[in-house]
């Protein structure tokens, strides 16, 4: 049986790809359109693994393409990473984020059901939590994106839960991450975004490697103890080992399931510019701007249920994160496409 794995060129796709296969999957299907992507990841995975993906280039919206996927492949299980994901860009194209996160994820799902196929995991996150909380967060918190983005993972969410209710054998695992960072332990697989990084780490990477001058800290005003965002990192490796956890634990039963992923430790954004400089070794500049529309004062997991459901837990701390992020850097100085 073949697992179908959207957006798996991505960041977090990329590395649990790898993860599946290193793990004993025999048949990994990849969809992706390479939109803020690059197939070199598919060849980092392959070196990381020692077995290929196979290769559907595809947007989601594609119905025909995407009914020919699932006939060339006796699909049983699909992992759905495929979205656009950036905050402030949501905020500028918010009809371009409704409609390839929401109308992608529908696509899909109708596809699904033509198909037969019942089980999906489903990649969410904690922006649905909004700006509201300064402590820890649990998964029964009521939401409220500030957003765009935000607001099109929840919108999914919900467009699942229908799903299984109105499909009674069919399971759910959406999983809310926190803010995933570092790279493969190797170095081969690492966050390689187009253009200028709209996340922290790549975005401090590049700085620490000189090739952007600084980076800019959206407000030190907060009420965190250093004024700077406090946000929850947790390393894309833990990310992906609890995807294959989920992908395992799909067969407990129909349903919709909400788990958090994270450490339960915040962070704040001068702390992680300080690990950094201290793994790295080097000096990275940066300034204070003002706040940026959207973002959280806060945003750190209560990871107590899923540790509770499953024992799982992360094994990977704010170093190692830097450590990993660093080496990927170095072996990739211009990202996949340098």
């Amino acid at each position: 049986m073949a697992i179908l794995v959207t957006g798996g060129a991505g960041f977090i796709g990329s590395h649990t790809c790898a993860e599946l296969l290193t793990n004993g999957v025999d048949d990994v299907v990849v969809v992706d359109d390479f939109s803020n992507s690059s197939a070199r990841a598919l060849e980092a995975i392959s070196n990381v693994a020692g077995r290929d993906v196979v290769l559907h280039r595809l947007d989601l919206r594609d119905h025909a393409g995407l009914d020919r996927v699932f006939e060339s492949h006796d699909i049983d299980r699909v992992v759905h990473f495929a979205a656009k994901k950036a905050v402030n860009e949501s905020l500028q194209i918010p009809l371009e984020y409704f409609d390839t996160n929401i109308a992608g994820t529908t696509s899909l799902l109708r596809c699904m059901v033509r198909h037969g196929v019942r089980s999906l995991v489903f990649s969410s996150s904690c922006s649905i939590y909004g700006d509201q909380y300064l402590g820890p967060i649990g998964e029964k918190e009521t939401p409220g994106p500030t957003n765009p983005y935000a607001r099109s993972k929840l919108i999914c969410e919900q467009i699942l839960a229908d799903t299984c209710a109105r499909y009674d054998d069919f399971a759910v695992i959406s999983l809310r991450y926190f803010n995933p960072v570092g790279a493969h332990p190797s170095g081969a697989l690492g966050e390689s975004p187009l253009g200028v990084p709209s996340n922290v780490m790549p975005y401090i990477m590049q700085v620490a490697a000189g090739r952007l001058e600084r980076i800019s800290i959206f407000g030190a005003d907060y009420p965190t103890p250093d004024g700077t965002p406090v946000r929850d990192y947790i390393h894309v490796m833990d990310v992906a080992e609890a995807h294959c956890l989920a992908l395992r634990r799909l067969a407990d039963g129909p349903g919709m399931r909400v788990l958090n992923l994270g450490t339960g430790v915040g962070i704040s954004v001068l702390e992680l510019v300080r690990a950094v400089e201290d793994v790295c070794g080097l000096v990275v500049p940066y300034e204070v701007v003002a706040r940026r529309d959207g973002d959280a004062a806060s945003a750190v997991a209560d990871p107590s249920l899923i540790d509770k459901e499953w024992g799982w837990r992360t094994s990977r701390d704010i170093r190692a994160m830097c450590k990993d992020a660093w080496r990927f850097q170095q072996l990739h100085p211009g990202g996949y496409l340098a």
